[in-house]
């Protein structure tokens, strides 16, 4: 019988500890999914931020139908004054992730790069890209 008891406590401790990595996994594979979406979404507002940059008169602060090429126009440049333009010190590098200007701004359009700060495995961190144009804005997930 002290047998029999033995191997039930053996059993059920290698079911908890089971039960214990798969948690620990799904609990990864939830702040990752958690950090994608809140990049994505402070992407989605430097987009705003922009397209309302580029639609603003240049007298008044804006970019005057373009973004930053305008004369007299602030550049969106590739750089932290570039991103000051737009936004705060604080929001480019907030809990969600590091948000810079990828490309400089053109006439037709800027180039975002979100990076997240949960780490996927590896040293590998979700990154996107958000293209803003006049029309709109894509993101694109590089990983």
């Amino acid at each position: 019988m002290g047998q029999q008891q033995l191997l039930l406590i053996i059993l059920g401790v290698i079911i908890v500890g089971i039960a214990v990595a798969v948690g620990i996994t799904m609990f990864q594979d939830n702040a990752v999914s958690a950090n994608r979406d809140a990049v994505t979404n402070d992407l989605v507002q430097l987009a705003a931020k922009a397209q309302q940059y580029f639609r603003k008169p240049v007298a008044l602060g804006g970019g005057g139908n373009t973004f930053g090429t305008a004369t007299g126009a602030t550049p969106l440049t590739a750089d932290a004054a570039g991103m000051a333009v737009l936004v705060s010190t604080a929001f480019s590098n907030n809990d969600n992730g590091t948000y810079t200007i990828s490309t400089a701004g053109t006439a037709g359009a800027i180039i975002f790069q979100g990076v997240g700060k949960t780490d996927m495995g590896g040293g590998v961190y979700p990154t996107f890209l958000c293209t803003v144009s006049a029309a709109g804005y894509q993101i694109s997930k590089i990983n």
